[in-house]
């Protein structure tokens, strides 16, 4: 198992979108699926303090589950993110996750 971060960056204006589809986003998230399993998380926040786009530390057997789970989110299903990163991703500062 190995973690990765991914970092995603909300389409602009698109906060009534986030929270329209926010409860399923968190329902998958914290869904414990057999192939990722998220470690930490929270929203990118803009200047005036609103959501604007999520990172999440996730754990996963490789990168194509990660590209998998990233797909089958529902914020990416429902096309709030201008942009997706997947990387690899290692703790060095802090407690392990």
């Amino acid at each position: 198992m190995a973690l990765f971060a991914i970092s995603c960056v909300d389409r602009p204006g698109s906060l009534s979108l986030r929270m329209a589809t926010r409860e399923a986003h968190l329902a998958y998230a914290n869904g414990g699926q057999a192939y990722v399993r998220v470690k930490m998380g929270g929203p990118y926040l803009d200047e005036q303090g609103n959501m604007a786009g999520s990172l999440l530390i996730v754990e996963a057997p490789d990168r194509q589950a990660v590209e998998q789970f990233t797909k089958d989110d529902p914020y990416v299903k429902a096309g709030l993110f201008q942009t997706v990163e997947v990387r690899p991703y290692r703790i060095t500062v802090g407690p392990p996750l």
